[in-house]
Order: C-alpha cells, then structure tokens, then sequence
C-alpha cells in the first residue's frame, strides 16, 4: 500500500494568474483543496517538496496529508499541471477524503513470472492493452500497484480482468464487461513460419472489447 505523505502548506488570500506569477518566483506551487461539502480551500506549497513527492512514483494515488497552520487535511492529489517547456508543477487540485471513504484512483499493473509463460518462453510478445487499471479503493488501502503473474499462458492467449484477484477493499471501476488486459501474441517470424491465425483472432478480440 502507499505510504501516506504530508505537504506543508500555506493559505493563500489572492487568486488570479498575477498572484500565481509571484508565488511561482517565490519557488511556491499554488493548489487549491476541494470536496467534502466544504468550501474550497486556497493554498500553495513548496515547489521542491511537491516535486520530491511527485518523484516517488505513486504520488497520484497517495493518501497526502496537507498540513496548514498544523491543521492536517486528509486529501487525494486529482491534478497536477505542469508548465509546458519548464516542465516544472504550476498548479495542483487536491480532493477532501474521510478515512472511510471509497476512491477511484488509476492503479499501474505490473507483470511477472514472465519466465514461466511458454508463450513469452517461445518468443511470443506480452502486447499490455491496459497499463493502469482503473479500481474503486478503500481511501486507506490504495495500492501502489497491482502484479499479474503470466505463469501458463501461451501464444494467443489473453488476460481478462476476471482472472486478476485485486487486494482486499479493491474492485474494478468498470464493472460491465470483463475487459482485456494484455495478450500474448506471435512475433511475425513465428507467425509466418507456425501459419498461426489464432493469435490474430485474439488480437481482433482484444480490440473488439477496447472498442
């Protein structure tokens, strides 16, 4: 699960692209938190520190504790706006939770056992339909990702997200059809030389149930 983090963070009394010009010069990020039927909160933070966060890799789907005038605010980062050359945070949204609250939240998948797949053994491909799995969590239980192990499946076989078993306070946010996740499939070399059409189907059946 991901660890929960804090942000210091300041009130901010003036809105505006002026205002927000300055606090960036001041090596400040402005943000606002918002939900929980209450009043949107105006703040900012520190660039570094936000950027050391963002860096951990799991920072969107992180529980962030933002501490303003130490007063702690449970939230949940929903954007972060980058500047387009700079390539540096110039705005942040971050989203009121309770504890017991249920949150969507996008979820990295992350494969392995990869070497006891026959089919990735023969040469086959893992050809990953969907990178992130879109899950309902426990506000206090999100996980940093979710391993799908490849052991036994072989050329032309597909992974569907009824075979995945998610952590406990978990479940898919599509729940109205059983979607692929990835596919092994044939290189061309072996596709040419085995006449392999089945894998071809399962190609068009992955797309198929994308579309």
């Amino acid at each position: 699960m991901s660890d929960q983090l804090v942000l210091s963070a300041e009130t901010r009394d003036r809105g505006g692209k002026g205002a927000s010009r300055e606090l960036r010069r001041n090596g400040r990020v402005p943000a606002v938190v918002y939900g929980g039927k209450e009043e949107p909160l105006m703040i900012h933070v520190e660039e570094k520190l936000l950027m050391k966060q963002l860096m951990t890799g799991h920072f969107m789907n992180s529980v962030v504790m933002i501490d303003v005038g130490g007063k702690q605010i449970r939230t949940l980062p929903k954007d972060v706006a980058f500047h387009p050359v700079k390539d540096r945070p110039i705005h942040a949204d971050f989203l009121r939770i309770s504890k017991d609250s249920k949150v969507q939240v996008a979820v990295p998948v992350v494969f392995i056992n990869e070497e006891a797949s026959p089919g990735l053994k023969r040469g086959g491909v893992l050809n990953v339909v969907r990178h992130e799995l879109e899950l309902i969590c426990d506000a206090d239980k999100m996980p940093d990702d979710i391993e799908i192990d490849v052991t036994g499946y072989d050329v032309g076989d597909s992974i569907h997200i009824s075979a995945i078993t998610l952590p406990k306070g978990s479940e898919s946010a599509i729940t109205d059809r059983d979607f692929t996740i990835a596919t092994i499939v044939a290189p061309s070399a072996m596709k040419s030389s085995e006449g392999d059409t089945t894998v071809d189907g399962g190609e068009a059946a992955a797309e198929g149930d994308e579309a």
